[in-house]
């Protein structure tokens, strides 16, 4: 009788999270800046368990921590064992480096959790090939200023070691890898911009929602469209855009989208890896923009998002901001008084039926006065 293959746990690396609260870094909560960037480490499996909050004055443009920092870190680093240490804020190449090199262990920053996140979150087709171009993106970024470090001593100005040759043959690579992503992400665009004719061809009216990572879409979809979205309590749970048909009483409203979320610090790669996704916005009727009333940093959410859709070219399209979540408020009058700034706005608890009905109240009376 064979016996059965004993299946033997993968150990996790010890891993150190450095929340930094510097003057480039204008956060008004920091404490929940720092909380999110452990929701983030938690959201790729890395555990919170080992986390150190900085406050600096000035960066170090070699090592970003200065020196007294530094030393504390690399000690912390040696008495716990550490063998990977990430920041949450972003570091140069250079500072990476340096960082790696003094610590002797592997160290990343926001930008490599995050596309981390996107990179194992993806499902699509689309989703994986627009991760995989952001990532490759930033790769190639890295080796920036790497031609001193990859090279050697070539004996007289204006010679070419060899390291600087792989340097370049390195770039070359990454940039053949790009160049066949973009193809395929092109035809995948293809496909999605037939479909998105169709739809519009049916003259049904598009609604999408968006918002701050962890807002609440999700539920808002599957408790709308009746869908089985995935729905977690963590940070970019949902990274492919969702489309379904929205009935409420029985009438055809139109058609729901749900999208990516978004997050301060979001990689430009990111953005404009997922611009193709993201442009469904661009074709909406209403946005629907989840705010999560209970986090308190959620006016620095709304002014995120208001950001990335400025960027993306979708700013001036008909919103209204949902402020779910209602039931974590301690005190729902003042609350609405200080949404007053936001209209029009409704107030809903997503994961209920009887919380929701706001919002299809709204959906209905929209759906009767548009042209």
């Amino acid at each position: 009788m064979t016996k059965p293959t004993s299946i033997v746990p993968i150990e996790q690396p010890k891993t150190l999270l450095i929340g930094v609260h510097s003057p480039f870094n204008p956060i008004k909560d920091i404490e929940s800046y720092y909380q999110e960037f452990k929701s983030l480490a938690e959201s790729n499996g890395v555990s919170a368990e080992h986390f150190v909050a900085i406050r600096l004055r000035s960066i170090d443009s070699a090592t970003f921590l200065t020196l007294g920092k530094l030393e504390d870190v690399i000690a912390l680093v040696k008495k716990e064992d550490i063998q990977e240490v990430i920041f949450s804020d972003a570091l140069s190449p250079q500072q990476e480096r340096n960082l790696s090199r003094l610590l002797s262990c592997r160290v990343f920053d926001r930008t490599d959790l995050i596309l981390e996140i996107f990179e194992k979150g993806a499902q699509s087709a689309e989703g994986k090939t627009q991760v995989a171009l952001a990532m490759l993106q930033h790769q190639k970024s890295r080796l920036s200023g790497k031609g001193l470090y990859m090279s050697q001593q070539g004996g007289r100005i204006g010679t070419r070691g060899p390291g600087e040759t792989q340097k370049e043959k390195e770039v070359q690579h990454l940039e053949h890898l790009m160049l066949k992503l973009r193809r395929d992400l092109a035809k995948l665009q293809t496909v999605r911009e037939t479909q998105r004719k169709q739809r519009l061809g049916s003259e049904l009216p598009l609604m999408c929602l968006i918002g701050y990572t962890n807002a609440g879409k999700s539920t808002i979809l599957n408790q709308l469209t009746k869908s089985s979205v995935l729905a977690e309590d963590k940070l970019f749970a949902t990274l492919d855009t969702t489309t379904r048909e929205l009935f409420i009483e029985k009438q055809k409203i139109g058609l729901l989208s749900d999208t990516v979320g978004f997050i301060q610090q979001l990689p430009h790669k990111l953005i404009e890896a997922f611009k193709s996704t993201l442009s469904e916005l661009k074709h909406a009727h209403l946005l629907i923009q989840v705010v999560d009333a209970s986090d308190s940093n959620w006016e620095e959410h709304i002014t995120v998002v208001h950001d990335v859709l400025e960027e993306l070219g979708a700013s001036d399209k008909e919103m209204v901001y949902v402020f779910n979540k209602i039931d974590k408020l301690p005190n729902k009058e003042m609350s609405d008084f200080l949404f007053r700034n936001y209209q029009p706005h409704i107030m809903i608890q997503a994961n209920t039926a009887e919380g929701i009905e706001p919002l299809k109240t709204f959906l209905l009376e929209w759906k009767r006065n548009l042209k």
